[in-house]
């Protein structure tokens, strides 16, 4: 976390896959209850509910602030990060993110989702928490996992974001992003799960648990069986040719340009792609978009914009 004045910045990266902060990840879910519920470990209680944080998984939507899941999943990422300090009080400044090409429709309504609320109470894991919220900034993923280094690189460079939900392409020139050539598609890490779980369906006529498919996808390997192995990266491997279709449809050319990949996707492409690694960069930190826009809010706030 950064600090601005009296102020803490607390970076969150709201993906479909998980929360990040630049200190923290969980899983992206949570399950609602009118009651205090059975098992309590990961419980917030907030506005007369209880939830616990990190169970389910948090269906694709393409607008982040249609539903209470968000909102109720920023406050435990804020409360996770600030707790790795000791901190249960505080100004806080919140900087996130949207998809690239979403990023000018949509931020005005993210912004106010994330601000409905100037003071906010509430408990998680039993400890109360009290903030108060100063302003919020939202800034285009991808570029953000980049932004602290990106006025250093030269030539042509693509930037592709793999996240769970989607894929955000963008094209930067000596360590500057071109805004007409960026491009944002539902082809996240997900996807290839949905894939995976149809193919072994067929293939099987058994299910197999995400858990197992999420544990191929991240490491290569699971204890199952050769054959079941085999369904899994080889739907894997075709989900990784489809990241690079995608690419060179957007003019992407290996011999001329760099690729720098950060996301989830990146262990996608290192374990079922057949790629030329020297011209390929893996930002290996899943925290890195969450410190980026931490970054980001820091220089902007130093300028005298926001607060």
């Amino acid at each position: 976390m950064k600090k601005f004045n009296n102020t803490i910045i607390i970076g969150i990266d709201h993906g479909y896959g998980n929360m990040k902060t630049a200190n923290c990840c969980f899983p992206t879910g949570l399950i609602a209850y009118n009651c205090e519920p059975l098992f309590t470990k990961e419980l917030l209680v907030y506005n007369g509910k209880y939830y616990l944080i990190g169970e389910e998984h948090k269906e694709y939507i393409s607008h982040k602030s249609l539903d209470e899941d968000f909102y109720v999943l920023t406050l435990a990422a804020i409360a996770k990060e600030l707790s790795t300090e000791s901190i249960t009080e505080a100004n806080i400044y919140i900087a996130a993110g949207l998809p690239l090409t979403w990023t000018s429709g949509q931020k005005a309504d993210f912004s106010a989702y994330l601000m409905r609320n100037k003071e906010v109470s509430f408990t998680f894991h039993k400890q109360e928490y009290h903030f108060h919220i100063e302003g919020v900034s939202i800034y285009p993923q991808g570029y953000a996992a980049i932004a602290p280094y990106a006025s250093k690189l030269t030539g042509v460079n693509i930037i592709a974001d793999i996240g769970n939900g989607t894929m955000n392409v963008l094209y930067m020139v000596n360590g500057k992003p071109k805004s007409g050539k960026m491009f944002t598609e539902k082809f996240g890490t997900y996807q290839c799960t949905l894939a995976v779980r149809e193919a072994f369906m067929q293939q099987t006529q058994r299910e197999l648990n995400d858990h197992i498919i999420e544990e191929v996808l991240r490491t290569g390997k699971a204890d199952i069986p050769k054959s079941d192995l085999a369904i899994v990266k080889a739907v894997a491997a075709e989900y990784v040719n489809g990241i690079f279709r995608r690419l060179r449809e957007h003019g992407y050319d290996e011999n001329t340009m760099r690729l720098w990949v950060t996301g989830g996707g990146g262990c996608l492409i290192k374990n079922f792609g057949k790629v030329n690694s020297k011209r390929i960069t893996f930002e290996e930190d899943i925290c890195a978009a969450a410190k980026g826009y931490e970054y980001l809010a820091n220089v902007q706030l130093l300028a005298g914009i926001g607060l």
